[in-house]
């Protein structure tokens, strides 16, 4: 989704993101090992994020809420705030928030990332390392819950730019009631995808544009 806002994705760099292995920047264990490259690492993530702007797609989709024909709710497993910069309201972040950093010792102290980052010797009040508030390989997502609600109440769900190989959040794909229309928007070759879901495929941006008509078209949403 946000691809083509600038934002590097792993699943299209073998793994990677900014040259650096997901074992060395994205478990705990890397935290724990070498917190302080960690921390860089997501330093450089969140002062890049202040250098891009939402895309096409995500401007769509705000305008879509803002219309008020739709009722819209937001899963997504990027960490980037770009949805909510677009003007969309209800944004369920799977794998947290970069523009957040949390207690490393007590799991419901979240507060703003400081404008210059995180590093050593940042402290929750309560005295444990501030880290950043990510859902790294290997933790739990806490959000989970709370997209299966939004998922299994859905009468249209449309999934944007994603591999569906990243679990749990790709077993949301297959929660939609039997009776919701189900859209994939993603410019890669899918060989085993569910009947029911109406692959589309192009980029987020020209792949919403082609949406938007069928959704004006109502008729051929299901």
């Amino acid at each position: 989704m946000s691809a083509e806002s600038g934002i590097d994705t792993f699943r299209d760099s073998g793994g990677l993101w900014e040259n650096h292995r997901i074992e060395d920047v994205a478990t705990p264990e890397a935290f724990k090992r070498n917190p302080v490259k960690v921390l860089d690492f997501y330093n450089m993530r969140f002062k890049q994020l202040k250098t891009v702007e939402p895309n096409e797609a995500h401007l769509a989709i705000a305008r879509l809420e803002k219309e008020g024909k739709y009722d819209i709710s937001i899963v997504t497993q990027n960490v980037d705030d770009l949805h909510e910069r677009a003007g969309s309201t209800k944004v369920c972040h799977l794998h947290g928030e970069l523009t957040k950093c949390r207690s490393s010792g007590n799991e419901s102290y979240i507060a703003e990332m400081p404008l210059e980052g995180l590093g050593l010797g940042n402290l929750c009040p309560s005295g444990f390392q501030l880290r950043p508030n990510i859902v790294w390989f290997g933790e739990m997502v806490p959000a989970m819950d709370l997209a299966i609600d939004i998922v299994t109440q859905s009468d249209i769900l449309v999934i944007i730019g994603t591999s569906l190989n990243v679990y749990p959040a790709a077993g949301l794909a297959q929660m939609a009631p039997k009776n919701a229309a189900v859209f994939l928007i993603d410019p890669g070759t899918f060989d085993d995808l569910d009947r029911k879901i109406k692959h589309i495929k192009k980029p987020a941006t020209a792949g919403f544009k082609e949406l938007i008509s069928i959704l004006l078209n109502r008729q051929n949403v299901r």
